[in-house]
């Protein structure tokens, strides 16, 4: 038996991938098309695995998945592939619909003409895992109850509305075709090889090169945070015992404002690694113009995972937090290799 994974060479892909094949003998199938986050080298310690392989392609190209669902005698299919940061979905929506609408629906399709040819057990067990976000529902006011699966979708930028478009199309195949699928709506992740476009490794990365540490706005807009790896936990356990057809939140049950989660990261570097200066990380925040339709609230209600599938997350914010500095400051090559020129332009763009 083998699982296709899609977009693991990206930040939670490349984390499930790499926790798949510590915590099981399964072999995995990973198809990535490489686009600016996706980066073969987090997980070349895999290169060599008779367990693991690479096909360098896109979900659009429902060809491809075609011939590697039948090749391998894939069982389960878990969709992290899509272009996922909001400020590139403002400046350039396009490619969002393309890979997150698009790319979704021929992998779908892929899916049902292999999962139709299925008989017995192999077409029983076989299952699509939608990985999605809190995004999608919208945003709540300060006093506002936290999202379940229940709540309507009220997208607000152009990358939640194609990942809520990306999770109707997969419903309707279930509801359609009665493909087994299973969705998981998370709240903000972080933790080790997070490109840093995102707020944490951004927050890291400049800190330690002594650059500003760009806020949006007044920083108190608020994220329930959800450790990359008691995601991967979570999307296990999902794709084990998850109920075809069901969705299920999945966070971290800490809600933070911006602005607190950057001054514990400083705090957190003054004791790691002081500034030559003696000053604290602290004094490089600055605020910069807001982005536009910013949310100013999530907060994810993960009670169905836990009552249904006994899942929680095994990290506090202050533990998850720690792993994800201590990795960065290990790992200083691996922010070289990925800031490259264009990122420098994306970020002095983008945070001026």
């Amino acid at each position: 038996m083998t699982i296709l994974v899609t977009g693991g060479c990206g930040f939670i892909g490349s984390n499930f991938v790499l926790d798949w094949m510590a915590a099981s003998d399964e072999p995995v199938v990973n198809l990535d098309k490489l686009t600016y986050a996706g980066n073969p080298a987090n997980l070349r310690g895999l290169e060599g695995s008779n367990r693991y392989s690479f096909v360098h392609a896109g979900i659009e190209d429902g060809e491809t998945v075609g011939v590697l669902l039948r090749e391998h005698g894939v069982r389960a299919i878990v969709n992290f592939a899509a272009e996922s940061h909001v400020d590139r979905s403002i400046s350039g929506p396009e490619a969002f619909i393309q890979t997150n609408v698009v790319g979704t629906l021929r992998l779908l399709e892929a899916a049902k003409g292999y999962w139709a040819e299925l008989g017995g057990a192999a077409r029983d067990g076989f299952r699509f895992l939608h990985v999605s976000t809190d995004e999608v529902y919208g945003t709540l006011g300060p006093d506002e109850a936290p999202f379940t699966e229940e709540t309507p979708f009220k997208p607000n930028s152009p990358y939640a509305a194609s990942k809520a478009s990306s999770d109707h199309l997969v419903r309707s195949y279930r509801e359609t075709y009665g493909l087994p699928v299973l969705t998981t709506n998370c709240s903000n992740n972080y933790g080790p090889l997070h490109f840093p476009e995102k707020l944490i490794p951004l927050i890291i990365h400049n800190a330690l090169a002594g650059k500003d540490l760009p806020i949006y706005g007044d920083g108190q807009q608020v994220r329930d945070w959800l450790y990359v790896g008691d995601h991967c936990s979570a999307i296990r356990r999902v794709l084990e015992a998850g109920t075809p057809g069901e969705t299920y939140n999945v966070g971290g049950n800490t809600e933070k404002q911006n602005i607190d989660v950057v001054r514990t990261i400083c705090a957190m570097l003054d004791a790691a690694r002081p500034r030559p200066d003696g000053n604290a990380y602290a004094a490089q925040i600055a605020f910069v113009k807001d982005r536009p339709g910013h949310d100013r609230r999530y907060a994810i209600d993960a009670g169905k995972i836990r009552r249904d599938l006994g899942w929680a997350p095994k990290e506090t914010f202050e533990s998850g937090m720690a792993k994800t500095v201590r990795w960065y400051l290990d790992n200083p090559a691996w922010f070289e290799s990925v800031t490259s020129g264009a990122y420098r332009d994306w970020v002095a763009k983008h945070y001026a």
